[in-house]
């Protein structure tokens, strides 16, 4: 096969704060590759650890992702095809590498149109996808605005990022909504990024239930098993588990993390967790023990995004709002058919996709 790999660094239309600090750029690579036994074909994929957040955020990455480039071209599309990537290159700690190469194959498995699932609801423009709408912290009237303009814009469920503020702050916000909208107009979603602690956690819950809330994703840090386990059976919001399934491999680990901690929902992103076959492990283990998920995108590019909502579009219910609202977020995003109509995410072949800035030749 001839592999190209391109880095590309996406900017923010605005500093986009979590309690884990601001983003102004991210770094995503694709994966471009074609076997010359099949002429005209081209499989792309998009590599994208998350800064700070992804294992695979390490120093030696882009020398793994070169040795990864090496040995794919010593393979062809048949000896990959249905292989495990894990076990073929060795890269269970690069999850975000397995993602890209999954992407690859599908889409040269489907005649390298982007098209990730045969047949699939979404990609041939018969499903809309309904999405949260996602608040960004920041100033006060800064999140104000963007709560306005979600609502404008028809979302029905939104996504607040929290931790950030102080407290009495981000339940002014949160009161302001419910002021002027019930729980059965507006779903309220809160994703505190690790922000709380055992000795605050219980407490800072108790207050924001007072508003409604759905969930709330990851209230304290990952590896806390005894805590999260504590507040997904007692807490007054129901708890999302999401930093907490990364680094998690192989399903008796997949399935004792659940069993313990019986959250009632788990969040699912691909790039931070090995891809589409890892996320049908997830799947399948909280289908077995009643736990509710949904899928997220980790900030991909719309390459990224949209294999993720083709994956959704197959696996998830239907009725359920994901979180695949993160196509608006970059001022150099590849055009794509991907758009928002009324807080729902659809695919309109009418668009077209921009430049994939992936020569066949050379390398980087």
């Amino acid at each position: 096969m001839k592999v190209t790999i391109t880095k590309r660094t996406l900017s923010f239309k605005f500093d986009a704060g979590t309690s884990r600090g601001i983003l102004k750029t991210r770094d995503v690579w694709y994966l471009s590759m074609q076997d010359q036994s099949i002429p005209g074909i081209t499989g792309i994929g998009e590599i994208a650890p998350l800064k700070g957040l992804s294992i695979d955020d390490r120093p030696d990455f882009e020398i793994v992702l070169e040795r990864i480039r090496g040995e794919l071209e010593g393979h062809n599309f048949v000896s990959l095809n249905g292989a495990s990537i894990v076990d073929t290159f060795n890269i269970q700690d690069f999850p975000s590498i397995v993602f890209g190469i999954e992407m690859a194959i599908l889409d040269m498995l489907n005649g390298g149109k982007r098209q990730f699932f045969n047949p699939n609801d979404f990609y041939e423009g018969r499903q809309r996808i309904p999405i949260n709408g996602l608040i960004w912290m920041g100033r006060r009237e800064f999140m104000q605005e963007q709560i306005e303009h979600k609502l404008q814009e028809g979302y029905t469920c939104l996504k607040m990022k929290i931790g950030a503020l102080d407290l009495d702050t981000e339940c002014e916000l949160l009161e302001a909504i419910r002021k002027h909208y019930s729980a059965d107009q507006i779903t309220l979603r809160l994703d505190a990024n690790g922000a709380f602690n055992q000795s605050n956690a219980m407490e800072i819950l108790w207050r924001l239930a007072a508003y409604d809330i759905h969930s709330i994703e990851q209230p304290v840090r990952e590896g806390q098993s005894e805590l999260m386990a504590d507040l997904c059976a007692n807490a007054p919001v129901p708890v999302a588990l999401d930093e907490e399934l990364i680094g998690i491999y192989g399903y008796d680990n997949k399935y004792t993390l659940l069993e313990y901690c019986r959250p009632p929902y788990i969040i699912l992103k691909p790039s931070l967790l090995g891809g589409f076959k890892a996320c049908d492990e997830w799947i399948q283990i909280a289908d077995a023990l009643g736990i509710g998920w949904w899928m997220t995108s980790a900030l991909e590019s719309n390459i990224g995004l949209n294999a993720i909502a083709q994956y959704t579009s197959s696996r998830a219910d239907r009725s359920m709002p994901q979180g695949l609202g993160t196509g608006q977020l970059y001022t150099n995003n590849i055009d794509s058919p991907l758009e928002i109509v009324q807080g729902s995410l659809q695919y309109n072949e009418l668009l077209g996709w921009g430049d994939f800035h992936c020569p066949l030749v050379g390398q980087k």
